[in-house]
């Protein structure tokens, strides 16, 4: 039994606040008939300071003392993610990754999959080279822009 208060589905909107949590998405939007929901929540500060002070900073931004190994530069050699879904480096999980770090790709080679709706979308590359960084871990929620792959 749903609760209604003034025309709209609580238990709706909790479900999908329930499906936000599970899939650690930031926002979920829904058309049922002429009734659109959307309901999303702000990352958790952990997010803003990463953002600020990023993992993937060119070496310049790093200090000449830093021990790590300079990281690609994400911004013009990442592949991004064309939708919202769990990305998964292999087709099965008893199966190898289409993809590892140094391994060469040509242009139009499956790098992942995304299940999205129930539905696994191969991601191309969109260029030959070499992968320099994966940066998901399998079976990861991902959204919509954000980087997969390096590849140099």
């Amino acid at each position: 039994m749903s609760i209604k208060k003034n025309g709209v589905d609580q238990q709706l909107i909790r479900d999908l606040a329930g499906i936000l949590n599970d899939t650690n998405l930031t926002e979920i939007e829904v058309e049922l008939g002429d009734l659109k929901v959307r309901v999303s929540r702000q990352a958790p500060a952990v997010h803003a300071v990463a953002a600020a002070q990023p993992a993937y900073a060119p070496a310049a931004a790093q200090p000449a003392a830093a021990a790590a190994p300079a990281t690609p530069d994400v911004s013009k050699n990442a592949v991004a993610s064309p939708m919202v879904g769990t990305a998964y480096l292999a087709p099965s999980p008893d199966a190898r990754p289409f993809i590892e770090i140094g391994q060469k790709v040509k242009e139009g080679q499956t790098l992942l999959i995304i299940e999205a709706m129930k539905t696994m979308n191969q991601i191309p590359s969109p260029r030959a080279g070499t992968v320099t960084a994966i940066l998901f871990e399998d079976a990861q929620p991902v959204e919509y822009g954000m980087p997969l792959v390096v590849i140099e």
